[in-house]
């Protein structure tokens, strides 16, 4: 099993339920507060490297959503300072297991990476049904009369 370096916020649903996940495949899960880590620009790329500046971005983070940062304009370093100034703009969690990073908790990624099945019955039921969840997009969005999807970060 593997030893997994957690970065996400504490109260984000998703986030507890995505170390729940891991949890329950066996992994050991050492989290952290992503909100308040000293992140700099050669702690944070590594993560990020292999995805579009685009896919970098939490899209519910309320900048995002109101439009003052448009994560398709933005460049890879001034997307990096954007993150180290206010870290609600870090897609989460960020992952990190024997020296490879990623960015996000797209479950078929994890589970080919690290595996997420679980040996325990009970544990395989609950692993079972997380894995049917959205655990990327924000569980708090709310649509407007206009339709337009804004998500309240908690």
């Amino acid at each position: 099993m593997a030893r997994v370096i957690f970065y996400g916020k504490p109260n984000c649903r998703n986030n507890i339920k995505q170390k729940t996940l891991l949890t329950a495949a066996g992994h050991e899960v050492v989290s952290f507060n992503i909100l308040i880590e000293p992140w700099t620009i050669e702690r944070l790329y590594p993560f990020f490297d292999n995805l579009p500046v685009t896919e970098w971005f939490n899209k519910a983070a309320p900048r995002v959503q109101s439009g003052e940062v448009v994560p398709r304009i933005i460049d890879p370093q001034t997307a990096l300072l954007l993150m180290i100034q206010d870290p609600l703009l870090i897609r989460r969690p960020l992952i990190e297991i024997d020296g490879r990073r990623e960015a996000g908790f797209e479950v078929e990624k994890i589970d080919a990476w690290i595996g997420l099945t679980s040996t325990d019955d009970l544990l395989c039921e609950i692993s079972k049904n997380l894995k049917g969840h959205d655990l990327q997009g924000c569980p708090h969005k709310q649509v407007d009369i206009q339709g337009k999807v804004h998500c309240k970060e908690e």
